[in-house]
C-alpha cells in the first residue's frame, strides 16, 4: 500500500510547524489528465477505441452511404420471399419495363407482315413467325439492357433516374452480369437457328450495331442514331425470315425512315436525364438541341411518315394501309411533337411509352392489307 500523508500533517507541513513531522514518507502524485487517453491507461475496465485503418485518421473516415433501392416494380409482387436473389436479375433485363421489347418487335413485325403480304404468303407463316419474333425480342432486348449496363455502371450510379439498376447499385457484379448475359444470347441463338441461313447471317450482323451503341454516347451528341439503326435492323430481319431474303428496294426506305422515328422518340426519351447528363459527362441529342429539340422531332416525324407512304406505293399496298398506318400515324405522332414537355419527365416517359402503341397501329394497317390481300383477293 501506499503510505498516505494524514490531513495533520500536511497542514503542519503547509504551516511550518517545527516538532511536527510526519513519520510517513510523501509520495508526490502525478497530476491526471483530463483527456479520454490517460482515463483510459488508468481505468483498464474501459475499452481502448477502435483504431482507424492504416493511413487513415478518424477523421477521414466517412460515414456508409445507403445503396439505392429499386423503385417498386411488378417484379416486387411477382417473385416470392424465398427467391429473392433473383430479383436484381430481373431488373437487369427490364423485364417488369415491357416498352422496350415492343420497341423491338414492331419493326420485325413491319418485316414479316409487308412481305407475307407482297409475297401471298400463308397465315401460318406470319403467326408461326411473329411468336418467334416475339420471344426473341424480349430476349435480345434483355441482352441489350446487360451490355448498356456493362457499360454505363459508372455513369448511371450519377444519374437519378438509373442509379438504383443492379450494377450501379452493386447489387450484380460484373462477372455476374456477364453468365446472366451469356444465358440470354443462348436463348436468342436457339431462337435465331429456327430461321433461315440468309437471316441468321443479318442477326450475326446486328450484334455489332448492339455492341457499340452503349459507347457512342461517350464521343458523339447522335447515339440515337445508332440505337435507330439497331432497333429497325429487325425490319430486314423480319422481311427475310418470311421470304428467304430481303427486297432491299422495298425495305431499305422503311429502314431508313424507322431510322428517323427511332431519333425522335429516344430524343424525348434523352430529355428525362439532360440536367443529369451533364454532370456525368453523357452525351444526347437532347442536349445538341437544348432549344430546338421540338423542331427536331417534327422533322424526323415528318421524315418518318413520307417513307411509310413511299413503302406502301413501293409495296402495291393498299387504301387500309394509308388509312391506319401513314394517316393514323401522322396524327399520333403530330400530337407527340405539339404536346410533349421537355421539362417533365413524367410526361417524356408517358410520350416514349405511346411508341410501342404506335408501333402496334403500323403494324395493323399492314396486316388489314395482308388480309384483304391474301384472304379476299381481288378487293380492290
Amino acid at each position: 500500500m501506499i503510505p498516505l500523508l494524514s490531513r495533520a500533517g500536511a497542514q503542519c507541513l503547509r504551516a511550518g510547524r517545527p516538532g511536527l513531522r510526519s513519520t510517513s514518507r510523501v509520495i508526490p502524485l502525478r497530476p491526471v489528465r483530463s483527456t479520454l487517453t490517460s482515463t483510459l491507461r488508468y481505468n483498464s475496465s474501459i475499452p481502448p477505441p477502435p483504431t482507424p485503418p492504416p493511413g487513415l485518421t478518424s477523421e477521414l473516415v466517412e460515414p456508409a452511404v445507403s445503396r439505392p433501392i429499386a423503385p417498386p416494380s411488378i417484379i416486387d409482387k411477382i417473385v416470392p420471399k424465398w427467391a429473392e436473389g433473383v430479383k436484381p436479375y430481373l431488373h437487369l433485363i427490364r423485364i417488369d419495363k415491357p416498352i422496350g421489347s415492343l420497341l423491338l418487335f414492331w419493326p420485325g413485325a413491319w418485316g414479316i407482315t409487308l412481305a407475307s403480304s407482297v409475297h401471298h404468303l400463308p397465315p401460318s407463316t406470319p403467326a408461326y413467325l411473329l411468336g418467334l419474333f416475339a420471344v426473341g425480342s424480349v430476349v435480345m432486348r434483355g441482352a441489350g439492357c446487360i451490355v448498356n449496363d456493362m457499360w454505363d455502371a459508372k455513369y448511371d450510379r450519377a444519374v437519378e433516374r438509373t442509379r438504383w439498376r443492379p450494377l450501379a447499385a452493386g447489387d450484380v457484379t460484373q462477372f455476374q452480369a456477364l453468365t446472366w448475359l451469356g444465358v440470354q444470347l443462348s436463348i436468342g441463338l436457339a431462337i435465331l437457328t429456327q430461321l433461315n441461313t440468309y437471316t441468321i447471317g443479318l442477326g450475326v450482323g446486328s450484334l455489332a450495331l448492339v455492341t457499340i451503341y452503349p459507347y457512342m454516347k461517350r464521343i458523339t451528341y447522335y447515339p440515337q442514331i445508332v440505337f435507330g439503326s439497331t432497333f429497325m435492323w429487325a425490319i430486314f430481319m423480319g422481311w427475310s425470315a418470311a421470304a428467304g431474303s430481303v427486297d432491299w428496294a422495298m425495305a431499305a426506305p422503311l429502314y431508313v425512315g424507322g431510322i428517323a422515328y427511332g431519333v425522335m422518340y429516344d430524343c424525348i426519351y434523352a430529355h428525362q436525364d439532360k440536367v443529369d447528363d451533364v454532370k456525368a459527362g453523357v452525351k444526347s441529342i437532347a442536349l445538341a438541341f437544348p432549344d430546338n429539340s421540338r423542331a427536331l422531332i417534327s422533322t424526323l416525324s415528318a421524315g418518318f411518315v413520307s417513307t411509310l407512304a413511299l413503302t406502301g406505293h413501293l409495296a402495291g399496298l393498299g387504301p387500309l394501309y394509308y388509312a391506319i398506318s401513314v394517316l393514323g400515324t401522322g396524327a399520333h405522332l403530330a400530337w407527340q411533337c405539339a404536346t410533349v414537355d421537355f421539362n417533365s419527365r413524367a410526361d417524356c416517359w408517358k410520350k416514349f411509352c405511346s411508341n410501342g402503341y404506335l408501333g402496334g397501329l403500323i403494324w395493323l394497317g399492314m396486316a388489314a392489307d395482308y388480309v384483304q390481300n391474301v384472304w379476299i383477293p381481288g378487293l380492290y
